[in-house]
């Protein structure tokens, strides 16, 4: 099988790589590779690929600067997703498509199923959706749309690498105790998209997080806590809780996003790890760099 995977930079185009399957020819094209906004360029790398299955892992995840950029998320978000999905329909190929939490509103008080009704209250969050509904409007039998959530690795800008910084540096940080989520390792996003390539009869909208729940507090508590234990940290770090009220950002945030992974649960013979499990793994790895 050849798959061509695009925002191969990115933390789950990373992961991506480092854990191709035997059976899988990949080929990884990064942003500055491959714009996935431009629909000619991505007609002409996917006619000279010739891949069986496209995973798109590129997108604008600057969260709060997609609200002074709206054409630039609008891009790599909506736009590049209906180029893929058009290429992708011309070559009789198939395409994994990675969207987010932020289509919902985080109103909700269980977690979100797949038919959920989305109303996004981001810029970013818009643009995903969009994007969403060009994939599942060019090619509704031949594509997957995998939401995750709160996603981290060793590596780029994340959550985990923020926090190490910050609490290096100061000793202490606030963190926002009412947005709930589930903290979700690439490595853990890479390996369902890998079971997804081996099931090709596997389409529509699907969700995919490690297991457990956390607020961003929680999260950090965590970090705190498993840095401490192998050395990453100092024992004596605090984290202090706040209201997101305290904390204004450009872009709203979902308060509740935990999403209902059953649908894959069903499909594939891939458990769901605890994050705080997955989290030591990572740490180790930051640590042993």
């Amino acid at each position: 099988m050849k798959v061509l995977i695009t925002g191969a930079n990115g933390q789950v185009g990373r992961a991506l790589l480092k854990s191709i399957p035997v059976e899988v020819n990949a080929v990884g094209l990064a942003r500055t590779q491959l714009d996935i906004g431009d629909a000619q360029a991505v007609m002409s790398a996917i006619r000279l690929q010739r891949p069986d299955l496209i995973i798109n892992a590129g997108a604008y995840t600057a969260v709060d600067k997609a609200e002074s950029e709206p054409q630039a998320a609008e891009r790599a978000n909506t736009i590049g997703p209906r180029n893929l999905a058009v290429a992708a329909a011309a070559t009789d190929a198939r395409l994994v498509h990675i969207s987010t939490d932020f289509v919902f509103d985080g109103l909700a008080s269980r977690p979100y199923a797949t038919d959920a009704v989305t109303n996004p209250q981001s810029v970013y969050g818009r643009t995903k959706q969009a994007g969403e509904e060009a994939v599942t409007g060019t090619l509704p039998d031949r594509s997957v749309i995998l939401r995750t959530a709160w996603v981290y690795s060793a590596e780029g800008t994340n959550f985990v690498r923020t926090m190490l910084r910050l609490m290096s540096a100061k000793g202490s940080v606030r963190v926002v105790a009412d947005q709930v989520g589930t903290p979700t390792a690439a490595a853990s996003v890479a390996e369902v998209i890998w079971a997804l390539a081996a099931r090709p009869e596997v389409n529509g909208i699907h969700h995919w997080t490690d297991a457990g729940v956390a607020s961003w507090y929680d999260f950090a508590v965590a970090i705190a806590e498993e840095s401490a234990t192998i050395g990453l940290l100092p024992a004596q770090v605090r984290v202090d809780p706040i209201a997101t009220e305290e904390y204004p950002t450009p872009a709203r945030r979902p308060g509740y996003s935990v999403l209902d992974k059953r649908s894959l649960l069903s499909k594939l013979s891939i458990p769901a790890r605890h994050w705080r499990s997955n989290l030591r793994v990572v740490l180790r790895e930051i640590s042993n760099a």
